[in-house]
């Protein structure tokens, strides 16, 4: 046992610190965990396609009281279970489900960890229903519209508030943090329009303009691929695709 170690251990024990210290996170080559907020997380990890190459793909960890919920799989099962360990190991919770914004491959890719760990997966019925055409994984519970959930006494909100970068895009959102998980529905700034394979470009603007205005108080955004910022993105998305007259 380290002389570090043991010092962590006397701080907690006088509670000097944290079990869930919010400066803790994880870089390798493959998994990025970084705070954005007191209670919320962004995992990066990177998927490999013929047409874009290596991509990094965001998804979100709200958590609270000895739990944890987690906004789209990371890229494989080996990075998902190196997310799922981190968040038992590092926040000292368990992680309760797992929420698909959509039905591509860098928020599906990673289900089978979390099936196999016992942690439910959740997503809209139509991307559930996409999933399946696509022949991608699948995810286990469907609902309509709204989900919400409770992380420790937190809610958690899973929403469709309209179709942009595919017609099942949802966006994630914990009030208490003024959180939002976009997903691939908003843009980093200064991004392209990129993969619209799926898209319904013409609403797309439209629909991140709702979102704006239900929830005007958003103080951090994750997009999909990119960087972490603040309603800025909406804005940017906005812009980007609205449809010139």
């Amino acid at each position: 046992m380290t002389r570090q170690y043991l010092l962590i251990l006397l701080l907690l024990s006088f509670g000097y610190v944290s079990a869930q210290d919010p400066d803790k996170g994880l870089k390798t080559d493959n998994l990025i965990i970084e705070n954005v907020k007191s209670h919320v997380y962004r995992h990066v990890t990177y998927l490999k396609t013929e047409t874009y190459g290596r991509v990094a793909c965001n998804g979100m960890i709200v958590f609270d009281k000895g739990e944890a919920i987690i906004f789209d799989t990371p890229v494989d099962d080996s990075t998902s279970n190196a997310v799922i360990d981190w968040v038992e190991n590092s926040l000292k919770c368990k992680v309760k489900a797992v929420i698909a914004t959509h039905f591509h491959e860098d928020c599906v890719a990673g289900l089978n960890a979390f099936h196999k760990r016992g942690i439910p997966s959740y997503a809209t019925n139509n991307t559930i229903e996409f999933a399946k055409k696509a022949k991608f994984l699948v995810p286990q519970k469907g609902f309509n519209g709204l989900l919400e959930l409770k992380v420790g006494d937190e809610k958690v909100i899973a929403e469709f508030n309209g179709e942009g970068h595919t017609r099942d895009n949802i966006i994630g959102y914990f009030p208490s943090e003024r959180a939002m998980f976009g997903g691939c529905l908003i843009k980093e700034l200064d991004a392209t329009k990129g993969n619209l394979a799926d898209a319904n470009v013409k609403d797309w603007s439209a629909t991140v303009a709702k979102i704006k205005t239900k929830y005007p108080d958003t103080q951090v955004v994750i997009p999909g691929h990119g960087n972490v910022g603040n309603s800025a993105l909406l804005d940017y998305t906005i812009v980007l695709f609205e449809v010139k007259k």
